[in-house]
């Protein structure tokens, strides 16, 4: 059983970033684990990868910051896509994924010597209509997971500063829901560059306002106030409506370079896909106690730690081995 994360979001939203700061967060918390637990860990953390791999399936993204495992330019590049066929960098996008979805063989021969040890984050494109209008990387995600065995959440990224225009939050509100239907995956919506907020003006309600999704009639005053967004009143508050029927989305928020935030959200994706729970052996009451619990327990791997300290008590010579 592998795990992972699908990256994805609008262009800017700091996917690429995100997979070099999560990366090398992840390799951090596995190497401080791996040195403090050494025969511990391989006796009971079998579950607990310390590898980690990026795979780069942006086509267009041709600067990366992060060293990939895998990178789909050395099957097809956006380049030479939109100079041999005419297209545009949209078009040309859809072409690959296309492409990527008759070649999931080649995708699927290159992931094979990784799922045994390594901890997979999938860079996506960030054009948005990729995740909630075509079929083709909805289709590559299925594949992968149906074939390989793997548990990924879709961790979808949206710039924080939509917070600061009632009409651009709607707008990612209805980003993320499509998206999250669309894709029927374990799904975490993120503010990214949170740290960076306040920076675009004063928020007309608290933060909490905008994470949790609050009763959206109250951004209809604001809306107003905009006469390009006052043209639309009616087909804006159906839009809203619609949200909140679904009542599905809400939101985290995540600044890449502060340790704390990375690590809230790991628990939170950790938890979506399952990664809490493997190596864990009880019964499904057991298992719902764990998946109903808050989110507040000792980052370093809590189930794993729990019987590390459990264990290493009883039989402390043989974990503490040099």
């Amino acid at each position: 059983m592998v795990f992972g994360q699908i990256v994805i979001g609008p262009p800017g939203s700091g996917k690429t970033t995100y997979c070099d700061g999560m990366s090398q967060f992840l390799r951090l918390i596995g190497s401080v684990i791996y040195s403090g637990f050494r025969f511990c860990f391989r006796v009971l953390l079998g579950g607990l990868f310390t590898k980690v791999a990026v795979i780069n399936l942006d086509p267009a993204n041709d600067e990366l910051p992060y060293e990939c495992a895998v990178n789909i330019e050395d099957l097809i590049k956006l380049s030479d896509v939109m100079s041999e066929h005419s297209l545009g960098p949209n078009g040309g996008l859809v072409y690959c994924m296309d492409f990527l979805e008759k070649n999931i063989d080649w995708l699927q021969s290159k992931l094979q010597p990784l799922i045994k040890d390594h901890y997979l984050l999938f860079d996506f494109p960030g054009q948005v209509e990729l995740f909630f209008l075509h079929s083709n990387a909805k289709s590559v995600i299925s594949k992968l997971t149906k074939k390989m065995d793997l548990r990924l959440t879709a961790v979808h990224l949206v710039d924080s500063h939509l917070c600061s225009d009632p009409g651009k939050y709607v707008s990612a509100l209805l980003l993320s829901l499509t998206t999250m239907l669309h894709l029927e995956l374990p799904h975490i919506n993120v503010f990214s560059k949170i740290d960076l907020i306040e920076s675009y003006g004063k928020l007309a309600f608290n933060l909490e306002y905008y994470t949790d999704v609050q009763d959206l009639s109250y951004l209809q005053y604001h809306l107003d106030q905009d006469p390009r967004s006052a043209k639309y009143r009616k087909l804006t508050k159906e839009l809203c409506d619609v949200i909140e029927d679904f009542s599905l989305v809400n939101f985290t928020t995540l600044d890449i370079q502060d340790k704390e935030s990375v690590g809230n959200l790991v628990k939170l994706i950790d938890k979506s896909n399952g990664y809490i729970f493997a190596g864990i052996e009880g019964s499904v009451v057991e298992f719902s106690k764990i998946a109903a619990a808050p989110l507040d327990w000792d980052y370093y791997r809590y189930p794993f730690y729990i019987q590390f300290v459990f264990f290493s008590s009883l039989v402390p010579e043989l974990f503490f081995v040099a």
